[in-house]
């Protein structure tokens, strides 16, 4: 009988034999996001399998420990993707466990419109009002010079993202939010290893998220992360997570409180199982352990992953201005005290009406360059907002120029000299054209 060992082994020879692609200009689709994976990867995945542990394990523990500690945090939970992290963490800040706290339909929360649908998502689905304020030309981030125009006496939180890896103002909005006692969600779906004044972003606020979808930093397919510090509202997070259940016990396992049958909560009589009281109305979120074995060995090669971005980052930009197209494009900045993580190259039209962003992009995407925009624009424009309740605190009008005139180019470690001295060149030559 094969041992697993051995097992592994035959895993390691298969990956080891398969072919590598070759990049070819012009022929080879360079795209926007992508996963790296190699056979550490492969047999954490098998060797996961082989335990027939369908949901989460011994890997899921060790995920979830690796995650806390990369992120300068105390505690994450796992579950199955980004958007399930944002729902769970926001859902978290309505729960009676908080008491007077918590958040309460008709409440309002400040955010942008500039972004990805999902991280306004759960404060409609909550009840609460999104809080829409324009975002900044360079950075791409909320505007906190524009955050006093947003506050009302139905303010109560403030969630919104890092966008493209490159942290927002977070000094700025922590003051903003403790003078004003709001709770702080910070969305670094995209920004998973960037820093702000030396600490990880996800650190400063009450609850934070992360995405391991394959076009992220690491990836376990589908999957994702919440995380913190704060140890109670780590509890409601997965309470919400599995089911709503009160009990805290891992699965598999029963009695972890050594009071199973000694609880009385609420209206139930004294003793009830305790496994199948419920404290809220939650969901089945959880991700299964074959995800975190590949979470496991993706997170060693981080490091790597995330300087390759910034490289690639450096000499795009280094590139675009040796070759003039400062001139034509907007060139992003990274936040000020601040190590981005880079997502992506973000680029918006300098001239509006010279000639369009379809232009460019359709021309790229023929020359096999992948293109992107800022996700949804401006989410008020959006039809799934046609319906909704919102406040639009500022005039949008940075936030309609990325809607009209941005899309970006990839940076993540697929990508290397060879693809950037094309992509640089192939921009230089659509503009060239363009102008004729």
């Amino acid at each position: 009988m094969a041992s697993r060992e051995t097992v592994l082994e035959k895993v390691r020879e298969f990956h080891r034999a398969s072919a590598k692609p070759t990049f070819v200009p012009g022929e080879t689709y360079i795209p926007v996001t992508g996963k790296i994976l190699d056979e550490t990867d492969l047999v954490n995945l098998v060797d996961s399998s082989l335990d027939l542990w369908l949901t989460a394990g011994r890997y899921a523990k060790d995920f979830e420990k690796l995650i806390a500690k990369q992120t300068q945090t105390s505690w994450s939970r796992f579950t199955v993707s980004g958007s399930a992290a944002n729902l769970l963490a926001f859902t978290a800040l309505t729960s009676s466990k908080l008491g007077d706290k918590r958040l309460r339909p008709g409440d309002e929360v400040i955010t942008v419109a500039a972004g990805f649908p999902t991280t306004v998502a759960p404060i409609v689905q909550s009840g609460c009002v999104p809080v829409f304020i324009d975002v900044d030309l360079a950075t791409h981030n909320i505007d906190v010079a524009l955050l006093e125009r947003a506050i009302s006496s139905k303010t109560r939180a403030i969630m919104v993202a890092h966008t493209l890896g490159n942290p927002f103002n977070i000094a700025r909005v922590m003051e903003f939010a403790n003078r004003h006692k709001l709770f702080v969600i910070e969305d670094c779906c995209d920004a998973l290893g960037a820093t702000y004044e030396g600490r990880s972003v996800g650190s400063f606020g009450d609850l934070a998220t992360l995405s391991f979808y394959p076009a992220h930093h690491i990836t376990t397919g589908e999957g994702g992360a919440v995380f913190g510090k704060q140890v109670k509202l780590m509890k409601i997070v997965e309470s919400f997570r599995d089911w709503g259940r009160d009990c805290w016990c891992d699965p598999g396992k029963d009695n972890t409180c050594g009071k199973r049958f000694d609880w009385q909560i609420g209206e139930l009589p004294d003793g009830y199982d305790h496994k199948y009281i419920y404290s809220h109305l939650g969901y089945n979120l959880k991700a299964t352990d074959m995800q975190a074995a590949l979470g496991v060995s993706q997170l060693k090669k981080l490091d790597r992953f995330i300087s390759q971005r910034r490289e690639n980052h450096k000499l795009l930009k280094e590139s675009f201005l040796k070759a003039g197209l400062e001139q034509f494009f907007i060139l992003p900045e990274a936040t000020e005290n601040s190590e981005p993580s880079w997502f992506g190259f973000m680029l918006t039209l300098r001239e509006q009406g010279r000639f369009s962003r379809r232009d460019i992009v359709t021309r790229l995407e023929k020359h096999k360059i992948g293109t992107r925009l800022l996700f949804a624009g401006n989410l008020t424009k959006q039809p799934a907002f046609s319906e909704t309740n919102f406040r639009v605190a500022t005039p949008l009008i940075n936030t309609d120029r990325f809607m009209n005139d941005s899309f970006w180019i990839g940076v993540w470690p697929g990508i290397g000299a060879a693809h950037i001295e094309y992509m640089v060149a192939t921009v230089r030559k659509v503009i060239e054209d363009l102008k004729q």
